[in-house]
């Protein structure tokens, strides 16, 4: 097939004229940051969810970092999380003083296992941070019972997630299993906000925790003011930090939610297009769906053996650049980062799951403004790119 004239990446934003129009009319408006379309947007997260609030911040790291802060751990206490992920996922407990650990992951989902986590836990853990990977659901009910028989606060990254639903076909935000449920909106994601992230919840008391931590721990509500000497006088009641998302980016959000469906739909006949071809080739794995539970898919995951088709992750991939595609590997696990091993001591084979599909992995291009040429294109070059020298 002809090359195309444009790059194909792994993953690209869709903006359009609505989104830029939208963005514009901010820019004309009285507020660029603390106004309206903040709480607009959250609403708009709370009605696509089902969760009772949202609290909107700067991005998916700050949604982690508060999320574990509000939870009022204790330093020097634990949590744990997957392997594979963002690095966001970990370094958010260190940044609240906790010590990471991981459990490994399901070999078919790729998302963190259940009967790992049981593994794992001490009298020192506190939290489980889940992952739902590629838009693929974690098997949030196991997950329940295992952090309700020890005490444990669940939060859900579902960085990858939007639009993704459980078992029971609930919407995944709705915090059903879990004290918290952490977004991201990256361009790459399944809606943007530039940057951006939110934390829906629907314990009362975190929420206003988080409000608090959002704003440098700053408040000026008379009910929460130790004096009130006058209209000016506000109080820094905790150590917070600023991590307030924008107007601009509240607006394009609310913008996006408008086409979420349309983003999920496309998502979901390229898979089918990859699937339908991938699944029939020797030595490609395509990625799992469970048949209860929908995915979004933020990600497609191909697990390639490299060394049965004789080439590396390295050629296969340069010879796909070369040819105009892009791909990526997520991820590189978060305990074989030079700072986790030298920090904690973790190393190659603590998780071996993790580790056997690290080896394999390699995400293609996947985001809605592909054209079916664009899909095509895509299939025949790795097809090329994978056949035996």
């Amino acid at each position: 097939m002809k090359k195309p004239n444009n790059f194909i990446p792994y993953g690209r934003q869709w903006i359009d004229s609505d989104d830029i129009k939208a963005v514009i009319d901010v820019l004309k408006s009285d507020y660029l940051t603390q106004g309206p379309k903040i709480e607009e947007f959250e609403n708009a997260l709370c009605k696509y969810t089902g969760a009772k609030y949202a609290v909107a911040v700067s991005s998916g790291t700050a949604a982690l970092h508060l999320a574990v802060l509000s939870l009022g751990i204790e330093r020097g206490d634990e949590g744990i999380t997957s392997p594979i992920t963002f690095v966001s996922s970990a370094n958010c407990l260190i940044y609240a003083g906790l010590k990471p650990k991981f459990a490994d992951i399901d070999e078919r989902t790729y998302c963190i296992d259940s009967d790992e986590i049981k593994r794992k836990i001490t009298k020192k853990t506190k939290v489980i941070i889940t992952v739902h990977f590629a838009g693929q659901v974690a098997d949030m009910k196991a997950i329940q019972r295992v952090a309700n028989k020890n005490n444990l606060f669940i939060i859900e990254d579902a960085s990858h997630a939007v639009g993704s639903k459980y078992a029971d076909k609930s919407r995944v935000g709705n915090c059903r299993y879990s004290d918290m449920t952490v977004f991201s909106f990256h361009p790459v994601k399944t809606i943007t906000t530039g940057e951006g992230g939110a934390i829906t919840t629907n314990n009362k008391r975190l929420y206003q925790k988080l409000i608090l931590l959002r704003t440098h721990g700053i408040t000026k509500d008379p009910k929460k003011l130790s004096e009130n000497p006058g209209p000016w006088y506000y109080e820094m009641q905790e150590l917070g930090f600023n991590y307030r998302m924008n107007d601009m980016q509240a607006t394009l959000g609310i913008s996006q939610f408008r086409k979420l469906g349309k983003f999920i739909k496309r998502r979901k006949e390229i898979v089918g297009q990859y699937n339908q071809v991938f699944k029939n080739i020797n030595g490609i794995t395509i990625p799992f769906e469970k048949n209860k539970g929908f995915s979004a898919f933020h990600l497609y995951v191909l697990q390639i053996d490299f060394k049965k088709i004789g080439k590396t992750r390295t050629r296969v991939m340069n010879d796909l650049k070369i040819e105009g595609i892009g791909t990526q590997v997520h991820y590189i696990p978060v305990h074989l980062q030079p700072y986790y091993q030298k920090s904690f001591g973790y190393k190659k084979g603590d998780f071996p799951v993790a580790d056997k599909y690290y080896d394999k992995a390699l995400s293609i291009p996947l985001y809605p403004k592909m054209s079916n040429k664009d899909v095509e294109y895509v299939i025949s070059q790795i097809k090329n790119a994978l056949k035996r020298t």
